[in-house]
């Protein structure tokens, strides 16, 4: 498991991150959700390796995240950044096998455990049709499925994810939202995703993590964060507290 130990992240005259303490398991989606500015994207980076804590340990499985290789520690986590990079005229097929790198190294002979696990990454995300497409030919919701195939085909065991909803309509974000929810289950990944939709993250993450100002303010079950004293906290707008008519999934409502 993750585990954040009095965690702190500072920048020359400012610390956007404080004291922060907090554990992620396998099996579990976590939504981390806050202001513009709270500190989401830079919890983020931090287990990523993007940024190191000023103070505090971030541990995995009871290792200190700064010992890990390069390759060992992508062998653990995938990271799905805000702003995903042009494809190069990859096709989606050239791009979900660059998932393997953490496993075959740049110059690696392919193996067919290495193929097996493209193939399956393909068939998971519903992207097979696409696999002799250009990346960048594609649309927004199929690019993103095209990317979250290369993070399945690395075999990691935690799935990160920055705000991978912002550029998708609403179809395309409840279609993701739903595949990130089935894939953790079915292969037992841990997933932490940045999101600002907080209806959604309610509906679809087992955990939020609420941060306000570089701080955790409160962790949870959705119906535990859900309620209107504490979203007042976290957004300062008074927010009215409804149930989904179908679903039952509780909502906020402006």
């Amino acid at each position: 498991m993750f585990q954040l130990n009095q965690v702190q992240f500072a920048v020359p005259e400012r610390v956007l991150l404080h004291n922060i303490n907090l554990t992620f398991h396998t099996q579990k989606v976590y939504g981390l959700i806050g202001h513009n500015g709270s500190g989401k994207s830079t919890l983020l980076k931090l287990l990523v390796r993007q940024h190191r804590a000023t103070a505090g340990k971030i541990l995995l499985d009871g290792k200190c995240v700064d010992d890990y290789s390069p390759r060992e520690y992508a062998q653990h986590l995938a990271y799905l950044p805000q702003h995903l990079p042009a494809a190069a005229a990859l096709t989606a097929e050239e791009l979900v096998k660059m998932g393997r790198y953490a496993w075959t190294g740049l110059t690696g002979r392919e193996t067919e455990a290495d193929r097996a696990a493209v193939q399956r990454a393909l068939a998971l995300t519903r992207t097979e049709k696409f696999r002799h497409e250009f990346v960048d030919n594609l649309s927004g919701g199929e690019r993103s499925r095209v990317w979250l195939a290369m993070c399945l085909a690395q075999e990691s065991r935690y799935l990160l994810l920055d705000e991978p909803l912002a550029a998708l309509d609403i179809a395309h974000q409840l279609d993701v939202m739903t595949l990130v929810r089935e894939l953790s289950r079915e292969l037992d990944l841990g997933v932490i995703v940045v999101i600002h939709d907080i209806n959604l993250a309610a509906r679809f993450c087992d955990e939020l993590v609420a941060l306000h100002q570089g701080q955790v303010l409160k962790v949870g079950q959705p119906e535990n964060i859900m309620t209107a004293d504490v979203l007042r906290d976290i957004y300062s707008v008074e927010m009215q507290i409804l149930h989904h008519p179908i679903t039952g999934n509780v909502m906020a409502v402006p």
